[in-house]
């Protein structure tokens, strides 16, 4: 089947403005890049400690209060573009704060311009579903999600291969000047995604017909298949949620995974194969691809726990490796079908509230789950994974359930 010239022109810029984008988010990262930014420098662990909930929580919260602005707009191409350049922006002070700031007062910067990204971000999840719908035909979106994933996770492989190669310590300039290239890939990214030719609706936007609380606990109750994928993606945050508590298992084993390089590695080497992989399935099943991604979490968890417990350290120097680049493989994948699947279970409109709604109850989730977990985790970390494991073995069944939308 041949494909529309003016598809494929929007396909190709797709993937390369959220390819830059990735590139952003895997440097500007609250797991990586910046704790290691904080520590160097001085900075009290509150604010290390800030950083993950401050930047997943703000870019999925606002998501539903800002889809009655979103809606009000014929082109929601220009949003994706003051959404990326927001960020470059943001992420350009952070790297001026970590060159001229130490100690406390670099910590309340970063966690003050991380929230600010992080809205920024959330006027690009929005904004990006509704174009690919527009510009993207159903068949083709998990390609291009994929193809621009791997986009993103060559660039942070390279950049961990560098590190590697540096070693450790990391001069405080180095991780700036990653920032600074990182506020870079996000300008570009605003400039290439403003050449997509978007379709327009000639009709007047709407916006919402009741307040945006209303409207997205009206879906999650009055919508079964709504109410149906928000419930499946809180079950595979088991991917999301368990990395930390990884790291902290093998550190107790007495082969921890250190180095920043390291861990940029492992998810960019993820992405890259993940991505590309898990994009042509999910045009298949989206659905069936969250599925086998929640299994295979759970599965790999599952054996790092018994392998703590029963292996000798010289076997878990390698198995730990191992099972981090598994879990980042296995999240690449469901990050890409969950998107995949938003995107082509409604259309116009609807679509828009169905982002907006679902990323700010996940927000909500993500902040509960996430306390539990840390509960859970006082007993140790190979109980918090198990938790975890168990709430990705439902998933797997939950995922199961959902209708195929992609097929």
């Amino acid at each position: 089947m041949s494909i529309p010239a003016n598809e494929e022109h929007a396909a190709r810029r797709f993937i390369w403005s959220n390819g830059l984008q990735g590139i952003g988010d895997q440097v500007v990262a609250a797991k990586t890049v910046l704790p290691w930014l904080l520590q160097a420098a001085g900075a009290p662990g509150f604010f290390v400690a800030l950083l993950v909930p401050v930047r997943e929580a703000g870019s999925m919260l606002p998501q539903a209060a800002l889809t009655p602005w979103v809606t009000t707009h014929r082109s929601r191409k220009r949003i994706w573009v003051i959404g990326s350049l927001g960020q470059a922006l943001a992420a350009a002070l952070i790297g001026v704060a970590a060159l001229l700031l130490q100690g406390t007062p670099l910590g309340i910067s970063v966690v003050a311009l991380l929230s600010v990204l992080a809205v920024f971000r959330a006027l690009c999840s929005i904004a990006s579903k509704d174009v690919q719908g527009r510009t993207i035909s159903k068949g083709r979106r998990g390609r291009i999600t994929g193809r621009a994933a791997a986009v993103g996770g060559a660039a942070a492989l390279l950049i961990g291969l560098l590190l590697e190669y540096l070693g450790t310590p990391l001069p405080t300039w180095i991780l700036a000047a990653l920032i600074f290239a990182s506020a870079a890939a996000w300008a570009v990214a605003g400039l290439v995604f403003h050449t997509i030719e978007e379709p327009v609706s000639e009709a007047a936007p709407r916006g919402l017909e009741r307040g945006w609380w209303a409207d997205t606990w009206g879906l999650f109750t009055g919508d079964r298949e709504f109410r149906q994928f928000v419930i499946v993606r809180s079950l595979l945050l088991v991917s999301a949620l368990s990395t930390a508590f990884i790291v902290t298992l093998s550190q107790q084993t007495g082969h921890g995974l250190t180095g920043l390089g390291a861990f940029l590695i492992a998810s960019g080497l993820a992405a890259v194969l993940g991505g590309r992989l898990s994009g042509a399935w999910s045009d298949v099943s989206s659905r069936n691809v969250m599925s086998y991604g929640a299994l295979a979490s759970s599965v790999v968890i599952i054996a790092l726990v018994a392998a703590a417990a029963w292996l000798p350290g010289a076997a878990n120097a390698w198995v730990f490796p191992a099972g981090f680049f598994l879990i980042n493989l296995a999240h690449t994948a469901i990050r890409v079908a969950r998107k995949t699947y938003v995107v082509d279970m409604a259309e116009g409109d609807t679509r828009t509230r169905y982002v907006g709604a679902a990323n700010t109850l996940m927000g909500l989730i993500l902040l509960l789950v996430g306390a539990i977990s840390g509960a859970v985790a006082l007993l140790g970390p190979s109980a918090a994974l198990l938790f975890l494991a168990a709430i990705g073995l439902v998933g797997v069944g939950a995922a199961r359930r959902l209708a195929d939308v992609s097929a």
